[in-house]
Formats: C-alpha cells, structure tokens, sequence
C-alpha cells in the first residue's frame, strides 16, 4: 500500500510544487518555473480542450480530490478490521465510564 501511496503522492507533489512555485514567478532561473510558462501551458491545455485556462487548476483540484478520496476508500477497506476495532474499543470504555 505503500507503494501506491507513492505513486498517487508524486504526480500531487510535482504538480502543485510547479503550480505555485510558477505561479508566484519564483523561478529559481529556471525557464520552466517562470509565470509565462505557466500562463503559456494552461494557455496552450485551454486551445486542446476548448475551455478558459483559469478553470483548468480548480479542474486538476477536483480530480486530485477525488482521487484522493478513491485511495482513502481502498485504504480504509484493506484496513477495516482494524478500524472497525478501533471504533469499537473508543465506543465501549465511553459506555463503560463513569457518567459525572
């Protein structure tokens, strides 16, 4: 599981790590890292798809997202036993305590 962990981490590292490092133009020297690159990539993915290049971050956003969310699903279903344990052992010593 680990190893997915890694390759669903990489892609969002790299991604946003080139986003805003781009986006704030903190360049470094580096060509690739400017704004106008950036503005010339989403520029260029707007033409390709046929939509505002502003709307393509919020776009790349939500599927992270719900990527996210399909592999915390897969998580928590390999790992259901020791949570369903969990759940119950929080559950049962707050029943078994005391009411003050």
């Amino acid at each position: 599981m680990r190893y997915i962990f890694a390759i669903w981490a990489a892609p969002l590292v790299l991604f946003w790590g080139w986003y805003f490092l781009s986006i704030y133009d903190m360049h470094f020297g580096y060509w690739m890292l400017s704004r106008r690159f950036n503005l010339a990539i989403f520029e260029l993915y707007g033409e390709i798809l046929g939509i505002d290049p502003a709307t393509i971050p919020w776009l790349m956003a939500k599927a992270f997202f719900f990527d996210t969310l399909v592999i915390l699903a897969i998580w928590a279903f390999r790992r259901r036993k020791q949570i369903a344990e969990r759940v119950r052992a929080r559950y049962s010593s707050a029943e078994s305590a005391p009411s003050v």
